[in-house]
């Protein structure tokens, strides 16, 4: 799957960040977003020119891309939003009612914790964080036990972006359907490389600009036949213009406002090169992430956290070196060249279950190398003896 891809002169020797956006992107991804821009300029839904009409045309056509990567029985039902935190913050403001309680695992993100918090601290909703077994796994029987007639929605981060482990998605999605509870996937880790498909979340959040490979400023939010959450935002959406009241249709409901056309063009790339290569990328950065694994483990003084061995995980690999603050060892790492991340990654429900103050995270991608693999391990290795 790898590539050479830094151009001569850019700014990183070795990109580990891809847990935070994916890097490089597929020539596709660039050459679509500069055209629309160059070609194109039209917006979509707002004319009858050319323009607009091949604005539209490309919309759609991400639409269909998403809709056959996640199983959805219409492109109608893909909902483009700003990244993932928007499509975490449409599902749980459209969903969630006074009275509500809330299942989430211990491994959320700020980006689905903090919308709930701010709830519960106003006394609107509760919110009940699931514990974990001694492996990291949250169990179906566990989410089946928890479930009380208050209960309003079920969140799953569907494989945390510190240990990279995954959750039994699927198990739980039919314990919360047999209990009539919908289930929300955070699928920021996984979309991408995992058959979403296959889970039948009621609505899945993920960003573009990850796994999908497109552009930042891209996400999306892909809602099952049976959910129909109330509008984050309202306004023009070019469609029924003669009235003052949101339209009830998808995918109008949800999107007002310009769309970013750009961003979703190249979006629609990234998924094309996705969809024909995801079997691969996710067997790729599995053999690079165990190649890291396997690396870090043998430094004395290196601890890793990455979820029990043997259960399956994404490309994210986390670990700390003994005596040396996660920040100082990336910056480190940083000033050599590799770009990781060090501290808390946005998910201190996590750090505080597994006992740390942060850790440095490296995350694999689709144009990594094993060179870049044995790189980094090199580097923390002279890092870990000085």
């Amino acid at each position: 799957m790898a590539c050479r891809r830094a151009a001569k002169g850019g700014v990183f020797l070795i990109y580990l960040d891809n847990a935070a956006t994916s890097f490089p992107k597929p020539p596709s991804v660039v050459k679509a977003v500069t055209g629309v821009m160059e070609k194109i300029g039209g917006n979509p839904g707002r004319a009858g020119h050319r323009g607009a009409l091949a604005g539209g045309r490309i919309m759609n056509r991400c639409r269909e891309l998403a809709a056959e990567y996640g199983g959805l029985s219409s492109p109608d039902r893909v909902i483009f939003c700003l990244n993932c935190t928007d499509a975490l913050n449409m599902a749980i403001r459209g969903t969630l009612r006074t009275g509500d309680e809330v299942l989430v695992s211990h491994a959320e993100h700020n980006a689905v914790m903090r919308p709930l918090m701010g709830y519960h601290d106003a006394g609107k909703i509760t919110v009940r964080i699931l514990p974990p077994d001694s492996r990291g796994i949250l169990s179906p029987e566990t989410v089946a036990a928890a479930v009380t007639p208050r209960t309003a929605l079920m969140i799953l981060c569907h494989a945390s972006n510190v240990t990279g482990q995954i959750q039994p998605a699927r198990e739980i999605a039919r314990v919360c359907h047999a209990a009539g509870v919908p289930l929300l996937l955070d699928a920021a880790q996984t979309a991408g490389t995992e058959d979403i498909a296959s889970v039948h979340a009621d609505m899945v959040a993920m960003p573009g600009h990850k796994g999908l490979l497109g552009p930042m400023g891209t996400g999306l939010l892909l809602l099952g036949d049976q959910v129909l959450p109330r509008p984050l935002r309202e306004g023009g959406t070019g469609s029924a213009s003669e009235s003052l009241r949101q339209p009830s249709m998808l995918p109008d409901r949800l999107e007002s406002g310009t769309a970013n056309l750009p961003g979703i063009a190249g979006l629609a790339q990234g998924l094309k090169f996705m969809l024909a290569h995801r079997a691969a990328i996710a067997e790729y950065e599995h053999i690079l992430s165990e190649r890291l694994r396997r690396g870090l483990e043998q430094i004395p003084g290196v601890t890793l956290y990455t979820g029990a061995a043997g259960l399956p995980h994404v490309g994210v690999v986390s670990f700390n070196v003994q005596g040396m603050d996660s920040g100082e060892a990336a910056d480190r790492l940083n000033r050599a060249g590799i770009a990781v991340r060090g501290g808390l990654h946005c998910a201190p429900s996590i750090h505080a279950w597994l006992g740390t103050a942060g850790a440095v995270r490296a995350s694999l991608g689709p144009f990594n190398t094993e060179h870049d693999v044995d790189a980094l391990v090199e580097a923390v290795e002279n890092m870990s003896q000085t």
